[in-house]
């Protein structure tokens, strides 16, 4: 749904935006964000609160609290249900003691990674990050398709519950998810099986360390990393368990888990960063 087609929704049921907020416990300077077009990418899981109150569902909602349910393979969902309060404010606590609670106390417009209870702030990344990560997915894509593959690709901003806790949750450039099982409303539960990260100067050493092992331990696949600035990708195809390799932006290089097939054209995002990533 829209924000247009909520819109219409909301006035043709005669809600005003404090109703929408107490059904909801979407806070109210949020949804005045949204609404008015000041927020351009609100967060999945907002968007979710707000459409099951304007199709009817607000009852559920009732008490400022939205409960999520999320199913992982084999486990029915009552036994992984977590609650997450929308209507009180984000309260400041110690870097390690953060949980997906405050992650969504949070206001849309400020775009964070919890990890290990640590939240990160992200900077919006630059033109040309968009650019590669696009040029990536869209690839990825194209090749699903003709291939008629049944995994999924996806592009950020989509949230990744890695570690199916309540301590962390990132948001890879791009990622591709092969089990069903793990495809949730509000994101993935669980490691992708394929994920890129594009490096900016905000996020390189969280990419290159931190997320890296996070990766690894969670259970991806493969792990690409490009880093615009040196103009290399680095491959780690955890299911070798070897070195990584590192490439020069030229030619073609293919993903591990579609045994080389989906290729990627490096020389095409060299010739991005050359004509984008400039002062």
């Amino acid at each position: 749904m829209t924000i247009e087609q909520m819109r219409n929704i909301k006035e043709e049921r005669g809600y005003s935006i404090s109703q929408l907020s107490e059904y909801s416990g979407v806070p109210l300077g949020t949804l005045q964000k949204i609404f008015s077009g000041e927020t351009k990418t609100p967060r999945k899981s907002t968007m979710s609160a707000i459409e099951k109150v304007l199709l009817g569902e607000e009852s559920v909602y009732q008490g400022k609290a939205y409960t999520y349910h999320m199913e992982s393979k084999g486990i029915s969902a009552d036994h992984i249900r977590e609650t997450v309060s929308y209507g009180t404010e984000f309260v400041e606590k110690k870097q390690g003691e953060y949980t997906l609670e405050d992650y969504y106390a949070l206001p849309d417009e400020r775009r964070v990674e919890l990890i290990d209870g640590v939240i990160y702030d992200m900077s919006a990344p630059m033109f040309v990050h968009q650019i590669i990560a696009g040029e990536v997915y869209v690839k990825i894509c194209e090749y699903i398709e003709k291939n008629k593959g049944e995994c999924v690709p996806a592009m950020s901003p989509v949230d990744v519950q890695l570690d199916c806790d309540n301590k962390t949750m990132v948001q890879p450039d791009v990622l591709i998810i092969c089990d069903p099982e793990k495809i949730q409303r509000f994101g993935i539960f669980g490691a992708p099986d394929f994920v890129l990260e594009v490096l900016s100067p905000s996020t390189r050493k969280k990419d290159l360390t931190l997320k890296l092992n996070k990766y690894i331990e969670a259970g991806v696949r493969e792990y690409w990393v490009i880093d615009p600035e040196k103009k290399i990708l680095i491959v780690y195809d955890f299911a070798e368990e070897g070195l990584p390799c590192i490439y020069p932006l030229e030619g073609e290089v293919g993903l591990a888990i579609y045994e080389e097939k989906l290729k990627i054209n490096l020389t095409k995002i060299a010739e991005i960063i050359e004509k984008y990533d400039r002062d």
